[in-house]
C-alpha cells in the first residue's frame, strides 16, 4: 500500500506530461498547415487522441497554447542558432555568420515560418512576440555582436536593426514562389548587411 501511494502521483505527473506533450505536438502540426484561424480546440483534441476539457486543463485556450507553441519554436530556432555558432569554432565574427544564416534557414523551415513569422505577431501581439525574440535568438545575436566588438552605445540599435532585417528576410524567403532562390538571394544580402556591421565594430 505504500508504494502505491508513493508511486501513483509520480504515473500522474508523467501521465499529465505526456498528455501536455501531446497536445503542444498536435496543435503545433495543426497550426503550421492552417493557421491559427482556422484551427479549433476539437481540432487539436481529435489530432492529439484527447478530450476538450483536457486541452482546457493543460493551455488555458487556444491563445494560451498557441503561445505556448510560438515559445518552443522560438527555443527550437535558437537552439540551431548556438549550435551553428558553437560549430564555427570560437572566432566572434564566425559564430555571428554561422549563427544569423542558422537563423534564416531555421525560421523558415517546418511549422517555424507560418507559427513564427505570420500568425505569431498577429495572435501574440507585437509585444509579446518581440519579449520571445528577445528571450531567445535576439539574446544570443546581442551576445555576439558584443563580442565582434559593437560599442556600448550601438549594441542594443545594432542588435534589434540586424534582427528585424532577418526576421524581414525569413518572411520574404516564407512568402516568396521562387523559394530556393530567394533564399539564395537572402542569404547573400545578408552576408553584405553584416560585413557592414562588422566593418562598423571598430
Amino acid at each position: 500500500m505504500y508504494v502505491k501511494e508513493v508511486l501513483m502521483p509520480r504515473a500522474s505527473a508523467a501521465d499529465a506530461a505526456k498528455t501536455a506533450r501531446s497536445i503542444l505536438e498536435a496543435a503545433t502540426r495543426l497550426f503550421a498547415t492552417h493557421g491559427f484561424a482556422d484551427v479549433s480546440l476539437d481540432d487539436i483534441a481529435r489530432e492529439a487522441g484527447v478530450t476538450r476539457g483536457a486541452v482546457y486543463h493543460h493551455y488555458r485556450n487556444k491563445a494560451g497554447l498557441f503561445e505556448r507553441v510560438a515559445a518552443k519554436q522560438q527555443e527550437e530556432v535558437a537552439g540551431a542558432v548556438v549550435e551553428a555558432a558553437e560549430r564555427a569554432g570560437s572566432g566572434a565574427i564566425d559564430q555571428l555568420r554561422a549563427g544569423s544564416h542558422a537563423f534564416l534557414d531555421a525560421a523558415t523551415a517546418g511549422a517555424a515560418a507560418r507559427i513564427l513569422l505570420i500568425d505569431g505577431p498577429a495572435v501574440i501581439g507585437w509585444e509579446g512576440w518581440r519579449r520571445h525574440d528577445a528571450e531567445h535568438s535576439a539574446l544570443h545575436l546581442r551576445d555576439v555582436l558584443k563580442a565582434v566588438g559593437v560599442r556600448k552605445e550601438l549594441l542594443e540599435a545594432m542588435t534589434a536593426l540586424l534582427s528585424g532585417a532577418m526576421n524581414e528576410a525569413a518572411l520574404w524567403i516564407a512568402q516568396h514562389a521562387a523559394g530556393e532562390e530567394a533564399r539564395r538571394s537572402a542569404h547573400a544580402t545578408l552576408d553584405r548587411i553584416l560585413d557592414a556591421a562588422i566593418a562598423g565594430a571598430d
